[in-house]
């Protein structure tokens, strides 16, 4: 089975946290995607954030993270990915100047959602915005 690493970006404003109705999947997901060659895990999220929805986030400092834990992570998990087989998945919140985005092919619709998410998504998905709220960021700026 293929395996990739990749991220998933819980793009933050305010109490809430967007979620996009993949427009493959069919499914609400957050903004994210697999971990080009060469690339951290925080410099794809930066990129997938850029890419899918014009925007440039924080990624901040979590209060009681490890050395060396990059700003924003929030937590890893692993998902099969269809044909793309498993995703080792990195999960990063963002804090984002606005809920102002650019056009994107890669979804139909877009949400921003508090817990609990008011719509159908997966149980990984729904743990994750429930951390990226409550992730409490250092004042440190990464």
């Amino acid at each position: 089975m293929r395996r990739a690493f990749s991220v998933a970006v819980y793009a933050r404003r305010g109490e809430r946290v967007l979620v996009i109705e993949h427009r493959r999947l069919k499914t609400w997901l957050p903004i994210g995607g697999e971990i080009e060659a060469g690339e951290t895990p925080l410099e794809a999220a930066t990129r997938e954030l850029r890419e899918e929805t014009g925007l440039a986030g924080a990624f901040r400092p979590l209060i009681g993270a490890l050395d060396g834990v990059p700003p924003g992570l929030i937590g890893y998990e692993e998902h099969p990915a269809g044909s793309k087989g498993l995703h080792l998945n990195f999960a990063f919140v963002a804090d984002v100047p606005t809920r102002e985005l650019s056009a994107c092919d890669e979804y139909t619709a877009v949400r921003w959602v508090g817990d609990p998410v008011p719509v159908e998504c997966p149980l990984n998905v729904r743990q994750l915005v429930r951390l990226a709220l409550a992730a409490p960021a250092s004042n440190d700026r990464g």
